[in-house]
């Protein structure tokens, strides 16, 4: 019979299929350490590992590593906490129409979603917050896969559906009147505060993490107007009430000022795009302690790739007008001091691609500590887990990434992420010795 062996094997440069089996006890030696609760920089320090927690961290120098632990040698190299993306949705990768929902099953859009969910990882993401998918609790089996380790992906939390009303910008639209879409594909429709909470309480039976309500009209969506309105008030307080009674969070698309407004009144924990926010909006979300989830990069994908591809031409228009009016109120939400969290609306760009908004937030007005801090600790704090993700700190989670240079000097150097450890397992990197 073989003896057991602690060491972990080295998986340089690639994403394995399956999770590398961490040490019983790991060191891993970190030339620089980004510590995002305070902001600062620690050089030489060693984290402890022991299953899928940090036992320990402290200076390299003084800090004895036990007999016996694997030691992971990163002293070249910037060790981050696991990056959090909050507006994700891996169901989807850059299809051009809505429609093309018709054409597939939720089977086979949650197969599809497996390679989209081992590119995030690979990039260092190591939890989303994935926040829609046409095709009703698809996301909720792929986070289950995820987690019982048939599937390689983040740590997932998902909302089952989107909460919108009849033909809203979480619909399928666009189709000829006589056509009745199957249940799976208009599991959220509401048109009224009770309908409203009925669809939460069956979204909440079945075991979502998240409510996401579509507050306006939404860019990609046919016969949709971004800045309008589509719930009321009362919809939504009533939508945000009936969700907290679960426990859970709700994070509303906005586009419009008045839908922003109403939604923050009505108690949501974010705000997703937030295109026309005015200073009245942004008042508001700072006396609510509400978050700006803005996903500044990726019309630099729809008008340029997105728009070879085919994208229609009413997306187009959509994006054309929305796209700088919303970098420009983002960052005026940064100088006023609005809470950041990271989300960038991957699949409407190709998965795996989510560090590419670093450098635009950065251009819109945050300093790349700011950037880093929006995607570990604020994220964490966002999606109710900062107890365990968003830093590296004794009893939290032992997700961690790692990076050449220093990403608080060069925030794109986390587009290049050469070291994942997910739950206390290298899936990409260098291994123990």
């Amino acid at each position: 019979m073989l003896k057991r062996t602690t060491i972990v094997v080295a998986v340089v440069g690639l994403l394995s299929s399956a999770a590398v089996a961490s040490a019983e006890t790991l060191a891993v030696k970190a030339g620089r350490l980004v510590d995002t609760e305070s902001g600062q920089v620690l050089v030489g320090q060693t984290i402890l590992i022991e299953n899928d927690r940090i036992t320990k961290v402290g200076d390299s120098k003084s800090m004895a590593v036990p007999a016996g632990a694997s030691v992971i040698d990163l002293t070249d190299e910037t060790v981050l906490p696991g990056l959090i993306d909050c507006h994700t949705h891996l169901l989807d990768e850059t299809e051009s129409d809505p429609i093309v929902e018709l054409q597939k099953s939720g089977a086979e859009k949650a197969l599809e979603a497996i390679p989209h969910a081992k590119r995030t990882l690979a990039a260092g993401f190591t939890t989303v917050r994935d926040v829609g998918t046409f095709h009703a609790f698809t996301d909720v089996a792929l986070r289950d896969a995820i987690a019982r380790g048939e599937v390689v992906g983040p740590r997932m939390f998902v909302c089952g559906a989107y909460l919108t009303t009849t033909g809203g910008g979480g619909s399928v639209t666009g189709l000829a009147t006589g056509i009745e879409l199957p249940k799976e594909l208009r599991f959220g429709q509401a048109d009224s505060p009770w309908e409203a909470r009925k669809v939460v309480r069956e979204l909440a039976h079945h075991n979502v993490d998240l409510i996401k309500v579509i507050a306006t009209g939404a860019v990609l969506a046919h016969n949709s107007n971004p800045a309008g309105s589509e719930f009321t008030f009362e919809e939504l307080q009533a939508a945000v009430d009936e969700a907290n009674r679960f426990g859970l969070k709700v994070a509303a698309h906005a586009h419009g000022a008045q839908g922003i407004k109403d939604a923050v009144r009505a108690g949501v924990a974010s705000i997703e795009h937030g295109t026309d926010l005015d200073d009245e909006g942004i008042a508001l979300m700072k006396k609510h302690g509400t978050y700006l989830v803005a996903d500044v990069y990726d019309d630099e994908y729809i008008q340029g790739d997105a728009k070879l591809k085919g994208m229609p031409g009413d997306f187009l228009k959509h994006e054309a007008v929305v796209a700088q009016i919303q970098r420009d109120n983002f960052a005026k939400a940064v100088k006023a001091g609005v809470k950041i969290a990271f989300g960038t609306d991957a699949g409407v760009f190709p998965h795996g691609q989510n560090a590419r908004q670093f450098a635009w937030m950065v251009r819109y007005g945050m300093t790349p500590m700011q950037a880093i801090q929006s995607a570990t600790i604020n994220a964490a704090d966002l999606i109710g887990q900062r107890a365990i993700l968003g830093s590296v700190a004794t009893g939290k989670k032992a997700d961690l990434v790692a990076v050449k240079g220093d990403p608080t000097h060069n925030v794109s150097q986390l587009e290049h992420i050469d070291f994942v450890m997910k739950d206390g397992a290298v899936f990409r990197g260098a291994g123990a010795h």
